[in-house]
């Protein structure tokens, strides 16, 4: 009788079989179960991810831009030819009035002002002797002792010598004026903007040397176009930002308005002045804004709320705990706040998302609660 034996390959082959069939069917259950979680969802939302539409003053009026300039500012300039012996302060440093920026070679001026001083110091006295010798031929002429031409001719002298120390008095003056003019100080506090020499350079008159501007008064230059200069009128209220500070709004108030357009760009300048304390300290950032030549009430939407997709133009809403997104159509921006002025699409009162993502659906169930979900229960061991 013969015995029937199995194979090892067979076996092994039917194990690996049986255990393809088992890893699949865990895998479909996986999935279905992956779908089911995901279709039922649900968008946790806080408080500062929803904000709620309402109606407020919208601004509007002509755009002004332009760039900020201190009011105070110096151009120190060399008024004598001369040689750069020392530059004290650097680009930034605070100085204070009468303070040393520049020093210039001052060793021919001096020798100016001392042979200016030896004239005058003869003029002088040479005008007291002529004084003494017409005292006493005038004496002498009231004597008969001595002739009236005597006299003329010492009054004369007298007469030339006021003259002579006039003059050697004023070229002292000029020369003590071109030393002072050696030495470059502040002309107010403030701070250095530029320096344009260093130790040893040739100044010519009318070289820059130095720059000196007064942060604190700082003010926004702006140009507005001639279309809309009617509607600019002395304090206005201006909102505007400025580059490098683009997440702070600046206010400010027209000032003044320039009677002349640009001859090339047919602008109008308008000085605008900041409204309080908060403002750059660095001269020349550009800025644009708007000048609040009027107001009018409507619905507002914030700039991080919209969805651009193309040339439409959507946002997230809440209803019903339901996601909807929809088309809306937008007016001009607030220059103040950012928000943009809603024309159609959305009403007072409804709740738009404040910051939506790509990941949103429409028709997605969102939870506006502020609750953390329970965690769904573990499923309970069974032992053999």
């Amino acid at each position: 009788m013969l015995r029937q034996t199995s194979s090892p390959l067979l076996v092994a082959s039917v194990l690996a079989i049986a255990v393809s069939f088992a890893l699949s069917g865990c895998d479909n259950a996986a999935s279905k179960s992956d779908k089911n979680a995901s279709s039922t969802e649900i968008l946790l939302l806080a408080p500062e991810d929803i904000t709620t539409l309402h109606t407020n003053a919208f601004a509007s009026g002509p755009t002004i831009t332009g760039a900020i300039q201190p009011e105070k500012k110096a151009d120190l300039r060399a008024e004598i030819s001369s040689v750069v012996l020392q530059v004290y302060k650097e680009n930034g440093e605070k100085v204070k009035k009468g303070d040393m920026l520049v020093r210039l070679d001052d060793t021919s001026i001096r020798d100016s002002l001392s042979s200016a001083q030896e004239s005058e110091r003869a003029a002088s006295q040479t005008l007291d002797q002529s004084i003494r010798q017409y005292e006493r031929l005038k004496t002498l002429r009231a004597s008969g002792m001595a002739s009236a031409q005597q006299l003329e001719d010492a009054e004369a002298k007298r007469n030339n010598s006021q003259s002579d120390l006039a003059a050697a008095k004023t070229r002292t003056v000029q020369a003590r004026q071109q030393l002072e003019r050696t030495e470059i100080r502040a002309p107010f506090d403030g701070i250095i903007g530029e320096r344009k020499v260093s130790n040893g350079d040739t100044a010519q008159i009318g070289k820059e040397l130095i720059k000196v501007l007064d942060p604190a008064s700082m003010r926004f230059e702006g140009q507005v176009s001639a279309d809309a200069v009617s509607q600019v009128k002395v304090g206005q209220v201006v909102s505007f930002r400025i580059n490098g500070y683009a997440d702070q709004i600046f206010n400010g108030a027209v000032k003044r308005i320039n009677p002349e357009a640009n001859a090339v760009t047919r602008q109008v300048e308008v000085l605008v002045s900041f409204s309080d304390n908060k403002f750059p300290l660095v001269s020349g950032l550009y800025a644009e804004g708007q000048i609040e030549a009027g107001s009018t009430a409507s619905l507002m939407i914030p700039n991080m709320s919209i969805v651009h997709n193309g040339d439409k133009i959507s946002a997230w809403t809440v209803k019903g705990n339901v996601l909807h997104k929809v088309d809306i159509a937008l007016g001009g921006r607030d220059a103040r706040r950012g928000d943009f002025a809603v024309t159609s699409g959305l009403k007072e009162g409804d709740i738009v998302l404040r910051n939506p993502n790509s990941t949103l659906k429409d028709g997605q169930a969102v939870d506006t609660s502020n609750k953390p979900q329970a965690a769904p229960a573990a499923p309970a061991s069974t032992g053999k």
